[in-house]
């Protein structure tokens, strides 16, 4: 089987193929300006039409660093956008999905994005095209259901075209860096010929290189390994955090003497863990593998950091003599990441679940929200936390404008002033207005 991409190995360039990127999102998009900028003709897919539109327009639908400057140089010449997928996979070469991989609501993997990609592309791929998946997917997943989808009557994935796991590795607000010079690629196929075409492609624009694994379903362990590790050390950091707490102890400083011997590394404790990666990726696990005890306890360690931090808030509020239904609490940061303008799966949005279900009345600021993005956690909007009598302030999003957050007038209007910092992110210098806690500092008590 010879691929469409068998001579990039020799090319100084992608400019003798086209590829169609399914899903124009935060990932999809940049990967598709990136391919243009070296070279490739890309066609951008997508269900939606005011993406395809705002594409088509030279016009960035989502905020990444660096993303429209591509747009303005290769939007409507190298860079075309469409909903009509099968169209667009008869004139390429090489088919790239990234779509969204989540759980629903019994945890289970949802594959309905990615199958129906697979679909799409099954009505118009040809022999010697290469597919590759770089959703996130449980392992075993693109040699199995999404290589059958991708199957046309007549032609054999692995055989007739080559299919290929190569999971991205990006993080919000610098995946074109990461793109192209951060980390080196996974590759691997679900044959020898995928893993080779897939790495011979991403050999043209990535910098660090290109790491070609046994298979695809190895490839996919990788990424998904990655997002577990993460996981699970983040809840090791949490439950010693909260044991410091029951001890007197403050988890930084021990934390920060412990992890001065080489072989340790404990994380940073917090309010919870967001996004789309960390949360969602044990559910690949723990739903094919049949022992995963472990995972299971991480999960749920984290998934109760929001209602811990709002347990340490009622502490404190209470102490200061308030009843809680006569409580007015602010949350300082919704998205899950500083700088990055996601609520997916946020831990702040738990957070003001968990301290409404306290009879507390909540309200909340980000600077990368709108009102009606704040108001749909649950939260008042306010645009000026020191404008408000607050009983408590929480802290569960670190975002660059609090730095400069004015801590003394914030105090002063407050009906009793305490700050929680669910992410250690004031100095303790410049909190002796409040009282003030920290998770795992050790001075709380539940």
């Amino acid at each position: 089987m010879e691929l469409a991409t068998a001579g990039l190995a020799d090319a100084d360039d992608l400019s003798s193929i086209t590829v169609t990127v399914f899903g124009l999102g935060k990932m999809g998009l940049p990967l598709a300006a990136v391919l243009a900028d070296h070279g490739a003709r890309v066609v951008g897919v997508d269900i939606d039409e005011e993406t395809v539109t705002a594409v088509d327009d030279g016009h960035a639908p989502v905020s990444e660093p660096g993303l429209q400057a591509l747009l303005d140089e290769y939007a409507e010449t190298r860079l075309t956008a469409t909903t009509d997928g099968q169209a667009a996979v008869a004139d390429a070469d090489v088919h790239i999905v990234l779509v969204p991989t989540l759980v629903d609501d019994a945890s289970d993997p949802d594959l309905g994005p990615v199958l129906a990609a697979a679909k799409t592309i099954r009505g118009g791929v040809s022999a010697g095209d290469l597919v590759i998946l770089e959703s996130t997917v449980p392992p075993g997943t693109t040699a199995g259901p999404f290589a059958e989808a991708a199957e046309p009557d007549g032609l054999t994935a692995g055989e007739d075209f080559g299919v290929a796991h190569c999971p991205e590795r990006t993080s919000s607000g610098r995946v074109i860096r990461d793109l192209t010079e951060s980390y080196p690629k996974i590759v691997g196929g679900v044959s020898d010929a995928g893993t080779t075409a897939a790495a011979s492609f991403y050999r043209q624009f990535n910098d660090p290189g290109v790491i070609e694994m046994p298979n695809a379903t190895a490839a996919e362990a990788v990424k998904v390994f990655e997002g577990v590790y993460r996981d699970v050390n983040i809840a090791l950091a949490n439950e010693l955090a909260k044991a410091c707490e029951d001890w007197g102890l403050d988890a930084a400083t021990v934390f920060e003497a412990a992890n001065s011997q080489p072989f340790c590394d404990i994380h940073d404790p917090g309010v919870g863990v967001g996004g789309h990666c960390i949360p969602v990726y044990p559910h690949f696990v723990m739903n094919r593998a049949e022992e995963t005890p472990l995972l299971a306890t991480a999960r749920a360690v984290n998934d109760g950091m929001p209602g811990h931090t709002a347990d340490i808030t009622a502490s404190l509020v209470r102490g200061a003599g308030v009843d809680l239904a006569d409580a007015s609490v602010l949350v300082l940061g919704l998205t899950y990441r500083p700088g990055v303008d996601e609520t997916r799966f946020a831990p702040a949005f738990d957070l003001v679940e968990a301290l409404r279900d306290l009879d507390v009345t909540v309200a909340a600021h980000d600077p990368l929200l709108s009102a009606a993005e704040i108001e749909s956690a649950g939260a008042s909007p306010v645009t000026d936390p020191t404008d408000g009598t607050w009983d408590a302030v929480v802290l569960a999003t670190g975002h660059e404008a609090y730095e400069s957050l004015d801590l003394d007038a914030l105090a002063g209007a407050m009906r009793t002033p305490i700050l929680v910092d669910g992410r250690d992110f004031f100095d303790p210098a410049d909190v002796t207005a409040f009282t003030y806690a920290c998770i795992g500092d050790g001075t709380s008590e539940v």
